[in-house]
Formats: C-alpha cells, structure tokens, sequence
C-alpha cells in the first residue's frame, strides 16, 4: 500500500513545540519599535553600510566598444578609477573657464 506524501506532512519538517500562530494571537502582534519603548530598550541598530550624505547614481553611457574594453581592462575598480577621471576632467575644464 503506497502512502499519499500530499496529506501527510514530513515527520522531519513538523515542530510540535512552535505551532503555527492563532488568529487571537496574530490580532495581539505589535511593532518591535512598540514593544522595545515599553521595556525600556534602545531599537537594534540597522545592519550593513551607513547611507551617504550623496550617493552615485546609476546612468546609462554610450560607449563606443574598443573604448569600452580598454575600460574594462583596467580590472576591478575600473569604474571607479573612471569616475575619478571625469571629476579631474572637470575640475581642469572649470580652471580653465
């Protein structure tokens, strides 16, 4: 007699000790920032990188391709050492206004 898998949940997939939350209980939930003022407690800090001041932003170039390649060329940190490029650009094209 083969077992119907689709009405019986894997054995290894159920934890009895954390059932799934009742209607009630989901009714009650509050905002972690509610519940941290309540007790007293500073909010967790947010993760990953500060947000800048002024960051790049994301444009679209037309390159011709040899240019391009010779670009890519330069290894990690190519557009970076490009966006160096142009601001030394400018910088010597407002000098020279």
């Amino acid at each position: 007699m083969e077992s119907d898998t689709r009405t019986r949940p894997d054995p290894y997939l159920v934890d009895e000790d954390n059932s799934p939350l009742t209607e009630e209980e989901i009714a009650r939930l509050r905002p972690a920032r509610e519940v941290f003022a309540e007790m007293g407690l500073p909010l967790p800090k947010k993760r990953g990188r500060p947000p800048k001041k002024a960051p790049k932003q994301q444009v679209t170039i037309r390159l011709d391709a040899d240019l391009l390649a010779e670009l890519r060329a330069l290894g990690k940190g190519w557009q970076t050492q490009v966006n160096a490029a142009l601001r030394e650009w400018i910088e010597r094209r407002k000098k020279s206004d």
